[in-house]
């Protein structure tokens, strides 16, 4: 719950630190600018509150890892909810209305996950989790994102080092086998997920996990 506490704090810093003409640039997310992505973290944000109001009685479906569903390929941009953030994004027109309003729910879900009891079960997607463990998964979509965020952003801060690394431990539970040694995190991370291809000498190291990859995260 820290952990969640901590990206998810490093990642509403990194949008209110923006200045406005960085919102035109692009994203990591394919068919996204950083106003869109900042848009979709306004969705997650109402998921999360969502979610933890919404209790659930029956014995836990997944826990931090196996909520993630892993998908064939990779997202277009094309899909119908992925095209209505972009018209919601635009509908902001200026980012200082995207920025105060991402840090009005952004913040409202930073508080509710800090009075979440952990062991309290909740409901998502038709599955039930722990609280602890929906927060914990949370900390992988936080520095996935942070990533996006940053990918065409060099000024701008980088996501925690320990989230990165417990994100890592996550992919590589996901992915059934350990990134190598060589790679850091952050690489580990956009490999892994696709964010950017392999070097040759990267797939060489990467050896048979090469053909599990990307590993599209839903």
């Amino acid at each position: 719950m820290d952990l969640f506490s901590r990206t998810w704090t490093a990642l509403r810093t990194a949008v209110a630190e923006l200045p406005d003409e960085d919102f035109a640039q692009p994203s990591g997310c394919t068919g996204w600018l950083v106003r869109d992505l900042v848009c979709h973290l306004i969705i997650d944000a109402q998921d999360v509150l969502i979610t933890l109001v919404t209790p659930a009685e029956t014995e836990p479906t997944r826990d931090a890892v196996t909520y993630w569903d892993v998908a064939e390929t990779p997202p277009t941009g094309d899909d119908p909810l992925d095209a209505l953030i972009v018209r919601l994004a635009a509908a902001y027109e200026e980012p200082r209305l995207l920025k105060f309003h991402f840090d009005d729910v952004g913040s409202a879900a930073g508080r509710a996950a800090e009075l979440a009891d952990p062991g309290l079960r909740v409901g998502t997607r038709d599955e039930v989790l722990t609280t602890g463990d929906y927060l914990s998964a949370y900390v992988l979509e936080w520095t996935l994102h942070h990533l996006d965020l940053v990918a065409h952003l060099p000024d701008a801060a980088q996501p925690p080092a320990e989230g990165l690394a417990r994100s890592r431990e996550m992919l590589e539970k996901i992915a059934g086998t350990a990134f190598p040694a060589s790679f850091s995190d952050k690489d580990a991370l956009l490999v892994g997920t696709g964010r950017r291809a392999p070097t040759d000498a990267e797939k060489a190291e990467l050896g048979e996990l090469a053909a599990k990859l990307p590993l599209v995260l839903g």
